[in-house]
């Protein structure tokens, strides 16, 4: 009998070992199995993406005419017969290549030296003057001028010639074609996630009207001309830039064919309006509340023209402002109007004048320019007449 008991502990006590082995063996199995998951961190539910509103900005310089007569042509004129007009902007240069937009009015048509140099009253200029503003960072120019037709078609299609070797400049005015003319203006320009349009009109021909047929050669203002343009673009851009020629020759006042223009020229949705012709500097401004920032006129810049008043001219920046809103929303402005006063210094050797320099006021000497100070406050006043909130001085380096 005990033998039996002992028997049948022994087989009680083998189950209960072979039992807890298995146990141990499923339970090592089943941590191995599911051990992972006791590192992986909870599953997490992915935040909603916030969306951010964006803003972008491009800087637009401008500057006046370039109205090149025979006192600049012979101070540029070399000993070999070619013409350097680059020392005349060495003061520009530094301050044009820090915006994106940098524009000027080329006033006399750059028909080449083969047409023969000219200057008052039929101007034809050297294309070296082009190569000179394009050397200083110009990269946006006005071509529509009174006299753009001083040297009849010839002088145009050299022009137009000349500004095709430069495709990333932005040129209006004068084409050859009128299929030219039609891809011009409504031509779109992007910078900075910005597009914008660029064109250029003049109401002044000094009688030299473009031959019938032929009026891309020079694009002459009318309302319905304008309304037609414009409405090729409006929808497509954030800004219409148009350039005017226009106002009354030497005069500091906005005379009311500008005024009408201006109004007009908004209501069609035109953002910036840059003035030429009357060869002084006249005050700039917001109208249409605030929708249409107008400079009606920066005066000369490269000239020998007359007097101070005539070698005087106006520097602008504005920033072009972007902004779309969370719900895509795009707002757009023309903001922080900067200006300063240029003069066109010279020396005056035998009664003529050599030594061309562009230069701000605030660089003059007394020598350059006596009385110079008060003069800065006279035309300072003649700008701020409709912009009392402009701000004064540009970062020249």
């Amino acid at each position: 009998m005990k033998r039996k008991k002992k028997k049948v502990k022994l087989k009680r006590s083998f189950r209960a070992i072979i039992v807890l082995v298995l146990a141990l063996v499923l339970g090592f199995l089943s941590w191995d199995f599911f051990k992972d998951s006791f590192h992986k961190p909870l599953p997490v539910e992915p935040e909603e993406e916030v969306k951010e509103p964006e803003q972008y900005i491009l800087r637009v310089f401008m500057v006046g005419d370039s109205l090149i007569h025979w006192g600049v042509y012979n101070d540029a004129h070399q000993s070999d017969g070619s013409y350097d007009f680059r020392p005349m902007l060495q003061y520009m240069k530094p301050i044009v290549s820090k915006y994106e937009i940098a524009y000027y009015n080329q006033e006399t048509v750059l028909g080449g030296t083969a047409l023969g140099v000219s200057s008052y009253p039929r101007f034809n200029s050297p294309q070296e003057v082009g190569d000179a503003f394009l050397d200083a960072g110009f990269n946006t120019v006005s071509l529509a001028t009174n006299h753009t037709m001083d040297m009849g078609e010839r002088g145009v299609l050299s022009s137009v010639e000349y500004w095709k070797g430069y495709p990333f400049v932005a040129t209006s005015g004068q084409w050859a074609s009128e299929e030219e003319r039609t891809a011009s203006v409504s031509k779109v320009y992007e910078i900075n996630h910005i597009k914008y349009a660029f064109i250029s009109y003049t109401i002044w021909n000094n009688g030299l009207r473009t031959p019938y047929g032929k009026e891309y050669l020079n694009n002459e203002y009318s309302d319905e001309k304008a309304a037609a343009d414009i409405a090729l673009v409006r929808d497509k851009v954030d800004f219409v830039i148009v350039a005017m020629h226009w106002g009354t020759e030497y005069s500091f006042k906005v005379d009311n064919r500008q005024e009408e223009i201006a109004n007009y020229l908004s209501s069609l949705g035109v953002d910036l309006i840059i003035g030429a012709h009357p060869h002084v500097i006249q005050t700039v401004g917001y109208i249409n509340e605030g929708k249409t920032f107008v400079v009606y006129s920066l005066g000369n810049f490269l000239s020998d023209q007359l007097d101070v008043d005539n070698y005087t001219g106006l520097a602008m920046e504005v920033t072009l402002k972007k902004y779309i809103d969370v719900d895509d929303t795009v707002t757009t402005s023309v903001i922080e109007p900067k200006a300063e006063i240029l003069y066109c210094a010279t020396n005056q050797r035998g009664g003529v004048s050599h030594d061309f320099r562009i230069m701000p006021y605030p660089m003059l000497s007394d020598d350059q320019l006596p009385n110079r100070w008060n003069l800065y406050e006279k035309y300072k006043a003649i700008v701020n007449e409709r912009c009392p909130e402009l701000v004064w001085g540009l970062t020249w380096e």
